[in-house]
């Protein structure tokens, strides 16, 4: 359990209503949902408002989950060692018979918080490992539902949002129809620069609009640098927040999935968890995004955001008049699984997530060492390890490329003059053309604004990295890895027949 946010509970409450969007402060409450929650008012109230079909006529009676004994030391090496002899435990959301949720309640409508027993197990794990300061849990359907909802609720057209200069896509688009463009901020191998943020912050143009008011990170095996932020520059980054004003969403799916150094074994179980923003957050300004997608199955698409009760309250309110509540299955498999007769429980699922890093610690390792035999002898590439995820940032050494160029005339302000964006298409087609899959840096740049941004070393230049994964299997890495190392021995091969017949 968190300490960190517990000792500053004493601090004052801020307002933070001047961040909230035009649109979430026009969005009205969904009235038939809001005549929902009058249903709880008293024990059996008759109702003959809403649309609800009877459970008697669902063709459900009962739903089995079957998963892995947490009742061992390293109960994810038994699940996966032991195939189908593995151990198991089960448990049963049924309309007659006793479990913690029944049937009739997982299978009706709700309202956009969940159902109250799944908000309250999301909030007892939330309180376990974060221990957040007044803070209220949102259900979603995964990451993205809850941060593409966190942009609607802040953003404004014309906005410019912060991130990690190297950042997830498919977050970094989804909020560019709305109007607002990103500032990406200075990298290196621990994450995100403070002092590159507050640089940015302190010398904003106001020519530009206004400044950034809401940042967005993955602080935990950041996707796709696999980059984790200290406890030190956490703290720095929110200081700096707090001083320039800033919302933190932190999009944190990898938070289970931290290791010991690659010199250890094994991440040990008792090995703690770095904190994370929320549990720094003594003013409400942390949006925090959690998820079952790793730990459990992606396919689930259930997660939950936990924000300050203003922000949860629109976030329903959101929620009531789009997606609707996440579905009832899904719902049902937590509250059985941590509160049920035959669930995991808290420790359970503790343990569960510690054995579960230690497995993603020994695929660490292993892609690392077929890196070591496949790819490190040639020469022209090199790995970053990860602290934590499940992504290895691979930098080519382009430099070495004989075709490499350091005289392309720039455009203009903060536009390449290498041919770095060049060579890296190239060895992509290459990678495909010998039957590799892999993502190249470009997908997730985001680019400086020329008219305002005066950068020496713009990110076009600095494109020269592919994103590989260890989360499949070992006969993917082994054989990816082979392809990833011939391919780079015939590209840099032939660029020299190239460079000496040119």
């Amino acid at each position: 359990m968190s300490s960190y946010a517990s000792s500053n509970n004493a601090a004052a409450p801020v307002d933070l209503s001047h961040h909230l969007s035009t649109e979430a402060r026009l969005r009205k409450h969904n009235p038939m949902k809001a005549i929902w929650k009058l249903t709880r008012r008293k024990p059996n109230m008759v109702s003959l408002a809403n649309g609800d079909p009877h459970y008697s006529l669902y063709p459900i009676r009962k739903v089995e989950f079957e998963m892995a004994s947490v009742d061992c030391e390293d109960p994810v090496g038994t699940w996966r060692t032991a195939g189908a002899s593995a151990r198991s435990t089960s448990f049963v959301s049924s309309s007659h018979d006793p479990c913690a949720m029944p049937i009739q309640t997982a299978l009706q409508y709700s309202h956009g918080a969940g159902l109250p027993d799944a908000q309250r197990a999301v909030t007892e794990l939330t309180n376990f490992y974060h221990a957040p300061r007044d803070h209220l849990c949102t259900l979603n359907l995964g990451n993205s539902d809850g941060i593409t909802k966190c942009f609607r609720l802040l953003g404004e057209p014309g906005d410019h949002f912060i991130a990690d200069e190297f950042s997830f896509s498919s977050m970094t688009n989804a909020p560019l129809a709305q109007g607002i463009r990103w500032v990406g901020i200075r990298m290196d191998d621990g994450g995100m620069i403070p002092e590159e943020l507050e640089k940015m912050l302190a010398t904003w143009d106001p020519a530009r609009g206004r400044r950034p008011h809401v940042m967005y990170i993955v602080p935990c095996g950041q996707n796709p640098t696999g980059s984790t932020l200290s406890l030190e520059r956490r703290k720095q980054i929110y200081e700096i927040a707090q001083r320039f004003d800033v919302m933190i969403i932190e999009d944190d799916p990898y938070y289970f999935l931290q290791y010991d150094s690659l010199e250890s074994e094994t991440t040990a179980p008792s090995t703690p968890f770095v904190p994370s923003f929320l549990s720094l957050d003594t003013d409400g300004r942390v949006l925090r995004l959690d998820s079952f997608s790793k730990v459990m199955a992606p396919g689930m698409r259930l997660g939950w955001t936990t924000s300050a009760p203003l922000f949860h309250d629109l976030l329903v309110s959101y929620t009531d008049s789009s997606t609707m509540h996440p579905h009832g299955f899904g719902q049902a498999l937590i509250v059985e699984m941590l509160w049920g007769a035959g669930g995991w429980r808290l420790d359970g699922f503790d343990r569960w997530v510690r054995s579960l890093r230690a497995e993603y610690h020994r695929r660490r390792a292993h892609f690392l060492s077929l890196f070591a035999r496949h790819v490190a002898p040639t020469g022209h590439a090199r790995a970053s390890p990860p602290e934590a995820g499940m992504f290895v940032w691979i930098r080519v050494e382009l430099e070495q490329h004989p075709r490499y160029r350091t005289d392309v005339a720039p455009a203009g302000p903060a536009a390449p003059c290498t041919n770095v964006a060049e060579l890296m298409e190239e060895l992509f087609e290459r990678c495909l053309d010998g039957g590799l899959v892999i993502m190249p840096a470009h997908i997730f740049a985001l680019s400086a604004d020329p008219k305002y941004d005066n950068v020496e070393d713009p990110i076009e230049d600095r494109l020269n990295y592919l994103r590989a994964t260890f989360a499949g299997t070992e006969e993917a890495m082994e054989e990816g890895l082979a392809i990833l190392g011939q391919v780079l021995r015939e590209f840099f091969a032939d660029g020299q027949k190239l460079a000496s017949s040119a």
